[in-house]
């Protein structure tokens, strides 16, 4: 329910106390204040106590200190001249924000923190023109369009703050000048608010998807519909199934089976089979058209959560800075896909990938989100072992063998690289000595590492592991992504590069000089990215489980609302010797 403010009675009092901070009324300076506010409205002018803070009472939230500076500066620079009324009437721009504002969830925001269902109040309180109203209403407008032109542009939260190396900072507007420029007298807003967001089609796709979603979310919740029966074994074509007309219901929710089909089963017929491995192809599990464990407890997950992640991949979407809104290779990593793109941004190639294994109690191996260019690529490279994956996967069996590194490809070397032959177990456990495993087909790395630059040492490679592509959970690595198709990938990335072709490529990883690097004439953007909601090359809306809990960590931080953390976590940087695997 929303609580009408309090107003002070007989002349404009208790505005000092509703616009600057939340004190109580001090009658020897309100009577001032009040004469000093009435002049400055009368000559259309706010006074500057009244932006000079970083709290407003009845906002909805409050507290806009991360937006203070720039209110400040936009009303110094104008001359604290009233910025969305005109004689006590709200400016077209303001109609078209407050329009804008109630809208937001369609853009996968909360329309609420933007004060949606506070405006008709405010405009109503406008009559008569009185100062405090006047006052309280344009520097609420103004907080509210830099927080919806902010998080509809950068995003709500900063990516460092989980630690992700994405660089909003250089995306940001100068609100102050933004809002002036751009907003005040904006006579088209809807097409405004276009132009801040990501120049998408993908991000155009996945707000569609939203609006349908939440559409379905609603009439899911007014059916009432009842969670499917679980079965304790794979329901094949022609089994009977107790609750086939519910599942038909399900899955002509999200069209898996056509709206229109008068089909009335009364067992898991070849249409419920089928409808099931169209679920099951977009939701990353085995396509197989059987109904088992796996795919009730997927289909049973209310669409409001299939909502809540398309609204967690908008907000992603928002955080690429160009060139990386358009890159040239994009990992999704809850979908462990590579996509390829051209250079005039249509999808050449999709490839497998299998990515860091989710956290556990004991480690945490996950891919971290961030952004790089690729800058070159290393042919037949060594593995330098990191000194805690030796200490944990090597020392005992060198305690037990000490010439195990030689059965196995790998030496021990100094700091320099010189081959040692007298160590220990215990010299390795503790670093005196380092471990790296020779080129060649069992290398760990493959026979191609492809080299982007960044504090994770996390880079893609090639692996001798090729049967873990077959997998559809494919969270195996120690951080790094590893291709199925590593020499496709190096000719695709070397094409018009020389003479690099397929042959030549193959021969490289094969039979060429070992750790021979070849630098990229022309960098290629490359993101590591974390969408468990997209809308895929046939315009597919695809989900995939929240592996990393990713998601989970942004829904909590966003929960807590605005203010949103402005000093990010540090991002963790690799300091200890040895490759990422």
């Amino acid at each position: 329910m929303t609580m009408k403010p309090s107003l002070c009675s007989a002349s404009a009092v208790c505005i000092l106390a509703a616009l600057l901070s939340v004190v109580g009324c001090r009658n020897h300076r309100e009577t001032q204040y009040a004469k000093n506010l009435q002049q400055l409205v009368a000559k259309k002018t706010l006074a500057p106590e009244k932006v000079n803070t970083s709290q407003v009472p009845n906002l909805r939230w409050p507290n806009f200190s991360d937006y203070a500076p720039a209110v400040q500066a936009f009303y110094e620079n104008r001359g604290y001249a009233v910025a969305w009324t005109q004689d006590g009437v709200p400016t077209a721009a303001a109609k078209g924000f407050i329009d804008a504002f109630q809208h937001a969830d369609a853009k996968g925001l909360i329309s609420g923190d933007y004060d949606a269902s506070r405006w008709v109040l405010r405009e109503k309180q406008l009559t008569g023109k009185p100062a405090d109203a006047i006052s309280l209403f344009d520097v609420a407008m103004t907080v509210n369009v830099m927080r919806f032109v902010s998080d509809l542009h950068i995003g709500r939260v900063n990516p460092s703050h989980f630690s992700f190396a994405i660089p909003v900072e250089e995306k940001k507007y100068n609100l102050a000048k933004w809002v002036e420029d751009k907003a005040v007298n904006a006579t088209d807003v809807p097409e405004l608010i276009a132009s801040v967001e990501p120049d998408s089609d993908e991000y155009r796709q996945t707000e569609a998807a939203l609006v349908r979603y939440q559409a379905l979310a609603k009439q899911q919740e007014t059916d009432d519909a009842k969670p499917l029966p679980m079965v304790k074994a794979g329901v094949s074509k022609g089994d009977p199934y107790p609750a086939a007309k519910e599942l038909l219901a399900r899955l002509q929710l999200e069209g898996d089976v056509a709206a229109d089909s008068d089909d009335q089963p009364r067992h898991f017929d070849a249409t419920l089979s089928a409808g099931v491995k169209h679920y099951q192809e977009r939701h990353g599990m085995v396509a197989d058209g059987e109904l088992g464990p796996a795919t009730i407890r997927s289909l049973n997950v209310p669409i409001s959560r299939r909502v809540a992640q398309l609204e967690d991949s908008l907000e992603r979407w928002r955080w690429l800075p160009e060139p990386y809104l358009h890159p040239r290779l994009m990992v999704n990593l809850p979908e462990f896909m590579l996509r390829g793109y051209a250079a005039d941004g249509k999808l050449d190639f999709t490839m497998r990938v299998v990515d860091g294994h989710a956290k556990t109690k004991d480690d945490d191996h996950s891919t971290p989100v961030f952004v790089r260019m690729m800058r070159y690529l290393i042919f037949r490279p060594y593995w330098n072992v990191p000194v805690d994956i030796a200490k944990k996967e090597l020392v005992p069996h060198i305690e037990q063998n000490p010439e195990y590194l030689g059965t196995k490809d790998f030496e021990a070397t100094n700091h320099k690289g010189v081959v040692q032959t007298a160590y220990t177990a215990k010299d390795v456990a503790q670093g005196r000595v380092y471990v790296r495993q020779r080129p060649g087909p069992k290398n760990s790395l493959g026979l191609v590492k492809f080299m982007f630059p960044n504090q994770y040492d996390v880079y893609m490679h090639s692996t001798p592991e090729t049967y873990l592509f077959q997998r559809m959970r494919r969270d195996y690595s120690h951080g790094c992504v590893r291709v199925q198709k590593a020499d496709d990938l190096a000719a695709w990335v070397l094409n018009g590069q020389g003479d690099w072709d397929l042959d030549k490529v193959q021969d490289a990883m094969n039979e060429g000089p070992d750790n021979h690097t070849v630098v990229l004439k022309t960098p290629l953007p490359v993101v590591i990215f974390y969408l468990t909601a997209r809308v895929d090359e046939s315009g597919e809306v695809d989900f995939f489980d929240d592996v990393y809990k990713y998601d989970a960590d942004l829904e909590g931080v966003l929960a807590k609302g605005p203010p949103y953390p402005v000093k990010p976590e540090p991002i963790v940087s690799k300091t200890k010797e040895g490759d990422t695997l």
